[in-house]
């Protein structure tokens, strides 16, 4: 048996993609991430097979490909292949799959921290196709947990008629999507861990979302997006989610969170996304299908751990804040003799006016610092963050941060502040604030006289941060 013939058997009954390997190396030459991107191969078992065959490969500036006098040696190997209706419905939308294209090359950079990974836009032209030929989106409410990919954007293109909402926690895609989707799709700002926004709870008939490929994210997601179905029961909640094939315990650990939380699994169709990054999984996700029981509805309240990303400061093995930090921040909280208190990061609801309130906000991804301020009343609060924050940048971020809450807050902003990898911004409270900013959890429409009809039913803590200076007072 030769090394190849060792690889293959490694992977038993399963070993057709590998198989694809030897196709695309045998008719062309292929960078490593192209051969997992396309086809759906761990790049560990790419390696293997390119370790493998290394008498017979030859390297270029296009990649790796067997040579032409090998190639023979391994036509055995290939297999036949049935066509993909849905790849062929994709091939046949040159045009709207240019569009995608175009869109996601524009579309703010992946956070790492909050693990983007950019699908293709095959895959998420597919996604768009695929929902318009199994639900009747011309009569449904399609919310999207999430849409750094701008699958709304491919869903509102084939079915214009589906009423769609993204909610996010970054901030740079919701106005991104207001921008390219002309008012189309409406945006709301959240970050799940904290709740979902009382405007989109029980108002959905299908939640689509990518979510961390993590058991505490998958199941965080999957728990959100149970609460905001209308009916659980006759609702659909499509995830995606990808694991290697050489670690099969990690979805075994999703796959009973999901179920944990009452959620049956209608279908997994395997290797239904594709991705630009993710090799560790073959650069693929499969999307599963899930109908909720009536146990389902008893998760979708549940509460938020931080830990639900794989990268950063919130990923499930990131160490906590030190001690000393925090006492550190507690110091400059009660500074003038002002009563502490203690608050774990939220905005969801409205709690009871403190007067002084500290806060670690040291694994803020960006949005927490501005919704805190608007979503929190004290005649002080005292906030840790790390040095590096988008909003204390340099100058003008720092400007446009104060601007936004100065009829509420004066700000000092403390810069490497107790140590030099993070920062303490101050918040005393005004006299006289407004009285909008001071009722950040009443519904606009209440709050307001003249208030945008897309932004009427949120509350200003939910409001995408590019519109609220139009709301707030000069």
């Amino acid at each position: 048996m030769t090394a190849l013939d060792d690889v293959l058997a490694a992977h038993g009954a399963a070993v057709r993609p590998l198989y694809q390997v030897l196709d695309l190396l045998r008719t062309g030459s292929y960078e490593l991430a192209d051969l997992v991107r396309l086809t759906g191969v761990p790049r560990r078992s790419v390696e293997d097979v390119l370790a493998a065959l290394e008498a017979d490969l030859e390297q270029s500036a296009a990649g790796v490909r067997i040579t032409p006098h090998a190639r023979g040696a391994y036509e055995s190997y290939a297999l036949p292949e049935l066509p993909d209706p849905l790849d062929d419905a994709v091939a046949a939308r040159p045009a709207l799959r240019t569009m995608l294209a175009e869109r996601i090359a524009e579309v703010p950079a992946p956070l790492a921290a909050l693990d983007h990974v950019q699908a293709t836009p095959e895959t998420v032209l597919r996604r768009a196709l695929w929902l318009n030929s199994r639900y009747d989106l011309r009569r449904s409410e399609l919310l999207f947990l999430g849409d750094h990919d701008l699958t709304s954007l491919a869903v509102r293109a084939v079915c214009p008629q589906a009423r769609l909402t993204v909610v996010d926690l970054d901030e740079r895609v919701l106005s991104y999507l207001d921008e390219t989707s002309e008012g189309d799709v409406r945006t709301v700002h959240t970050d799940l861990r904290v709740g979902l926004p009382p405007a989109v709870s029980g108002t959905a008939d299908l939640v689509f979302s990518d979510p961390p490929y993590t058991p505490e994210g998958m199941g965080l997601f999957a728990a959100r997006a149970v609460q905001a179905l209308r009916e659980p029961t006759t609702g659909r909640i499509l995830l995606a989610y990808g694991y290697s094939a050489r670690h099969p315990a990690l979805g075994a650990q999703v796959q009973r969170a999901l179920a944990t939380l009452g959620l049956t699994f209608e279908a997994i169709l395997p290797d239904f996304h594709r991705y630009t990054g993710a090799q560790a999984i073959g650069s693929a996700a499969d999307l599963y299908v899930c109908q909720p029981t009536a146990k389902a509805k008893k998760s979708g309240a549940r509460k938020g751990n931080s830990a639900i990303y794989t990268h950063g400061p919130q990923s499930v093995e990131a160490a906590g804040t030190k001690p000393a930090l925090l006492s550190a921040l507690r110091e400059i909280a009660a500074e003038g003799g002002l009563s502490l208190e203690t608050r774990p990061v939220g905005w969801a609801t409205s709690g009871p006016e403190g007067d002084a309130v500290a806060m670690d906000l040291s694994a803020d991804p960006g949005p927490w610092l501005l919704r805190t301020l608007l979503g929190t009343n004290a005649r002080r609060l005292a906030l840790l963050l790390p040095n590096n924050h988008p909003d204390l940048a340099d100058a003008a971020a720092q400007a446009a941060l104060t601007a936004l809450v100065s009829a509420k807050y004066r700000l000092r902003l403390l810069r490497s502040t107790p140590d030099n990898r993070h920062a303490v911004v101050v918040a005393d409270v005004i006299d006289q604030p407004s009285d909008l900013l001071t009722r950040a959890h009443a519904r606009l429409a209440n709050a307001l006289l003249d208030v945008p009809a897309d932004l009427a039913g949120l509350r200003l803590v939910d409001v995408p941060r590019h519109r609220l200076a139009a709301l707030l007072p000069g």
